[in-house]
């Protein structure tokens, strides 16, 4: 008999011998080698569960990361509407060249449980700073952006966040919009979103000829 060993699984190989009776049922089948799978091999406990690592570094390294990629969330300008291709790819990209630096080199199920609980722990303490003290939410959250008063555009935020007339003029085709004259105040929200208050029926207080949009 022969055995083969293989990481988490064994097999043992017995080699066919003339003298073996063939099956019962007459069949002309030849069997030629008899595998026994163990599959069910018994698990590395306390390589799942034992750290290899100093947990305070994993709380460490996590919290550094999380911050300085909002830092740099916070700093660049806000999006809107869905992920182009090259947002997509940038948060691709962010994940993959922050992964070591964040996780280090970690197996267990207790650091990756360590390390996500971290950054849960972050997102959670920076929403309730936002919510209590006004000072933070200003730091943390982009204002609301004016980009339409009155049905004229404010070209200036507008090249601020990048945005052409043609993007403006999608945003407002979303809510409903097919003339700037419609608009009372357009704003970019602090998530990217693009809030619009139309005008009221028979208001044309301050109403600029009217353009279409796009």
């Amino acid at each position: 008999m022969t055995q083969t060993t293989l990481p988490g699984t064994r097999f043992w190989l017995r080699q066919a011998r003339p003298t073996d009776a063939l099956p019962s049922s007459g069949t002309n089948h030849h069997f030629s080698d008899v595998i026994t799978v163990h599959l069910l091999a018994a698990p590395d406990w306390h390589k799942m569960f034992v750290p290899t690592v100093s947990l305070l570094e994993l709380i460490v390294r996590g919290s550094v990361m999380y911050l300085l990629i909002f830092a740099f969330m916070r700093i660049l300008r806000r999006e809107t509407g869905a992920l182009s291709t090259a947002d997509l790819l940038v948060v691709v990209l962010v994940a993959d060249a922050a992964q070591n630096a964040m996780a280090s080199e970690y197996h267990s199920i207790t650091e990756g449980a360590v390390l996500v609980a971290t950054i849960f722990a972050w997102n959670q303490a920076l929403d309730w700073l936002s919510f209590r003290f006004p000072a933070m939410r200003k730091l943390l959250s982009s204002p609301p952006l004016l980009l339409v008063k009155d049905g004229r555009i404010n070209a200036r935020n507008l090249r601020s966040e990048m945005l052409t007339k043609d993007d403006l003029a999608g945003l407002l085709r979303e809510h409903g919009v097919a003339n700037l004259a419609e608009v009372r105040r357009c704003y970019l929200e602090s998530d990217g979103h693009v809030s619009v208050v139309k005008r009221a029926a028979g208001d044309d207080t301050d109403a600029p000829r009217e353009a279409p949009v796009g």
